[in-house]
């Protein structure tokens, strides 16, 4: 029997990289996973890979009715819910000098905004001991370079666990922060790509991680798993790092 046998969850950009990764463990844990994204090709192709324990609802965090939708349909399907991933999320390159509104907006909208109402509208549905579970980033504890909107998104990310595990104090709901580091996924690939230094930065975070490589997106979705899981019924309001010692020397 899985670590999730019998439970619902929930992952929001669930289609790909770690949103995928995390889907799959959880279903071979024994979950029935709804995946959330916003392309329909990006959806169908997920669901190939994940079988029948798995369905995608196409949507933006960033649109409530969306939310509404996606919630809707879960408690239709299922009545309840025992795990929410708040995992979509976005990252762009932008040094201070040329950070524009719009940058601002889309990081924020996405990443804080969107994980708000992603969170507030699943709280009916949350079952006792259920398991909330935010994506932040090693760049929400250290400094980066050209990433200073998204770092302070993703820290906003960090202190929303802290003060939802106030909020939901009394209820059983746990909710924490799974941070992972440099990821082979092909969103951080091609994000890279966009400085036309790919193989230098990929170079510089193996050189910099105590463990001497980039991580796997089925790394995260294991502790993603545990959290996920009744093997941290004690955590809450906490932050696990994934990210091979990167930020943690």
């Amino acid at each position: 029997m899985g670590k999730l046998e019998g439970k619902t969850a929930v992952i929001t950009g669930g289609a790909s990289g770690i949103g995928l990764a995390t889907a799959k463990r959880f279903v071979a844990e024994g979950a029935f996973v709804y995946i959330f994204g916003r392309r329909q090709d990006v959806l169908d192709a997920a669901l190939a890979e994940l079988g029948e324990e798995a369905r995608g609802i196409r949507g933006d965090i960033t649109n409530l009715e969306d939310l509404d939708h996606l919630f809707e349909t879960v408690k239709a399907e299922k009545g309840g819910l025992d795990v929410l991933v708040a995992n979509a999320g976005v990252g762009e390159f932008s040094p201070l000098g040329e950070v524009t509104p719009e940058h601002y907006a889309r990081t924020f909208d996405i990443n804080v905004k969107g994980t708000l109402f992603t969170v507030q509208k699943a709280l009916p549905l949350l079952r006792p001991a259920a398991s909330v579970i935010l994506t932040g980033s090693t760049v929400g504890v250290m400094g980066t370079p050209a990433m200073s909107v998204y770092s302070a998104s993703k820290a906003a990310v960090r202190n929303f666990a802290r003060s939802w595990a106030l909020d939901l104090k009394g209820t059983g709901i746990r909710v924490n922060v799974l941070s992972p580091g440099a990821t082979e996924t092909q969103k951080v690939l091609d994000l890279f790509a966009t400085t036309g230094m790919e193989d230098a930065i990929v170079a510089g975070f193996v050189e910099q991680t105590p463990l001497g490589r980039i991580g796997d997106p089925s790394e995260t979705a294991a502790v993603a798993a545990f959290l996920a899981s009744a093997d941290s019924s004690y955590m809450t309001g906490s932050e696990i790092f994934v990210d091979g010692g990167y930020a943690q020397v």
